[in-house]
């Protein structure tokens, strides 16, 4: 029996590298006649250059960039020429992400992504001119403020220090946009993400997503108040785009992925970036519905099966990918909290979770990767036909 692994990170505690093996693991254990390729996935989220360095055939260029506050980390590039073209892969979380922080210092009132915008210097002063960014997994809420003044558009000491300054910019603060856009005109940016969120409102950055990164509800409104006044500045400094069919101008805060990391994605639409789905395109770039279509089995998983995962995440992928080639999928998660109605019509055939109850839950954090190694041996003495 042929078996596709083929899963996300388990946040927190795995990553997709760290996932596939143990799901190996165990399913060697009781099936160990199985032929299994392993192809950790990823959204566009931490991991996201792990994934993409496994399968593309390129150089991994190390740099130091900002994290959220400011201090120096090592962050790296992926490097791919193709067709005489170089594409740089980026991914966010090096510089912004909420795991670059201790539980005391979450606080998007004050974190920046400045970082970010150090790793696109980086990628261009590598000669690349297509830069695909991963978004996912950040502990900032300034709308890409940070990233732009790290690019030169306009004083670091008043873009780059968290969402909360953004409320008092003054209307010159973008003085150096229109430079930047220009400099950059030649680069295609690309927003890998999985998050379809606008910039602002009750599905936006500051509403959805700042209460996971530390925010209070008090602050989640101060920072959606906030992005409200960059974005009348951003106005001040470029003229907005209009559409070609309507002639009406185009509002990118508005604009699908805007809200993406919290509102990174609205940053790097200013720089002339378009949005793909962060998990088609690590699809695209590892190639998965040819190995997909040559596997007899699929098994995916997460750390939280759940609402979310229907919407442009890996297991969602996985399972499109699955039904359009006739492929059954299975999920090994952390946790299942997905009916057996939505799974059925997502086109999975089963899911399993690691921990039912609080005391598996511990179980599963203590040791993460021998508990889904153990479930994964379950799994497969139900669906390998060759299983002890």
């Amino acid at each position: 029996m042929r078996v596709l692994i083929a899963p996300d990170c388990f946040t927190g505690t795995l990553s997709a590298g760290q996932a596939a093996d143990a799901i190996a693991e165990g399913w060697r254990r009781r099936a160990p006649a199985d032929e299994l390729t392993l192809v950790p996935l990823s959204d566009g989220g931490p991991g996201f250059l792990d994934v993409l360095s496994r399968a593309l055939d390129g150089t991994m260029v190390p740099i130091t960039v900002h994290d959220p506050l400011g201090r120096p980390v090592p962050a790296t590039i992926l490097i791919v020429d193709v067709d005489g073209r170089r594409t740089a892969y980026l991914e966010s979380a090096q510089a912004c992400g909420l795991d670059l922080l201790a539980q005391g210092e979450r606080n998007p009132m004050v974190t920046s992504t400045y970082g970010v915008g150090q790793l696109i210097e980086a990628a261009v002063a590598e000669g690349a001119s297509r830069v695909v960014v991963g978004l996912g997994g950040s502990g900032t809420n300034d709308g890409g403020a940070g990233m732009l003044a790290a690019l030169g558009a306009g004083d670091p000491t008043v873009l780059a220090t968290g969402g909360a300054a953004l409320r008092d910019l003054d209307d010159a603060a973008l003085h150096g946009l229109a430079e930047v856009r220009e400099r950059l005109r030649a680069v295609e940016v690309v927003l890998a993400s999985d998050v379809d969120s606008p910039l602002l409102g009750f599905h936006g950055a500051s509403a959805v997503f700042a209460p996971q990164k530390g925010a209070t509800a008090e602050m989640a409104q101060e920072l959606e108040s906030s992005l409200g006044r960059f974005t009348e500045v951003v106005g001040k400094a470029v003229k907005p785009a209009r559409d070609l069919l309507t002639g009406k101008e185009m509002r990118l805060d508005s604009e699908p992925g805007a809200g993406a990391a919290g509102g990174l994605g609205y940053g790097l639409l200013l720089l002339g970036g378009r949005r793909v789905s962060g998990v088609q395109a690590v699809l695209d770039a590892v190639g998965l519905a040819p190995i997909v279509h040559a596997a007899d089995l699929v098994v995916t998983g997460e750390g939280t099966f759940d609402w979310q995962s229907m919407r442009g995440k890996v297991v969602a992928g996985v399972a499109q990918a699955g039904l359009a080639n006739g492929t059954p999928v299975v999920v090994i998660a952390g946790q299942v909290q997905v009916g057996r109605r939505e799974m059925m019509e997502l086109g999975i055939s089963g899911s399993y979770a690691v921990a039912e109850n609080p005391d598996q839950v511990a179980a599963a954090l203590a040791d993460p990767a021998g508990t889904l190694s153990a479930l994964t041996a379950r799994v497969a003495t139900t669906w390998s036909p060759r299983s002890l």
